[in-house]
């Protein structure tokens, strides 16, 4: 890398990381006590989905090892967030669900944290934000 491309990348980094762990601190702040973002992300995306997954389908959709999902699935099947149960057509693999007290707490979180979101948004402008998601998207794209 040439040096200007070495600071734009340098300084690309250091916002986006920068960003995620001011966001990931202000979420954790007003999110109910005992819910964690992993926690919240895997019962969102059950909620989108509307239908079982397996642990590893979930572990790639968030990019995480099988390992770091099994935890985040015990812990939300601890919690009665999730049901886990065999796959009646492959008795090797399990299926995961999303539990009623599993949409509650993910409404819950929702509207915790909606305040919060709002007010970021409301600061910077849903022009602007609107502008940006093309780019990030991309550029998660390109990182995958």
């Amino acid at each position: 890398m040439t040096d200007p491309t070495n600071a734009l990348a340098i300084a690309l980094f250091s916002e986006i990381l920068t960003a995620d762990q001011l966001v990931r601190n202000r979420l954790s702040r007003v999110m109910p006590k005992g819910m964690e973002i992993s926690h919240f992300s895997v019962l969102n995306h059950l909620a989108h989905v509307a239908e079982e997954r397996t642990p590893a389908q979930l572990a790639q959709a968030f990019h995480v090892t099988r390992g770091a999902m099994t935890n985040t699935l015990s812990r939300l099947e601890w919690a009665g967030y999730v049901h886990i149960r065999p796959d009646w057509d492959d008795a090797r693999r399990k299926l995961v669900g999303i539990s009623k007290a599993g949409r509650l707490a993910r409404d819950t979180t929702l509207e915790a944290i909606s305040p919060m979101v709002e007010e970021l948004i409301g600061d910077l402008g849903p022009d602007k934000v609107r502008a940006v998601l093309p780019i990030l998207r991309e550029l998660r794209g390109k990182l995958e």
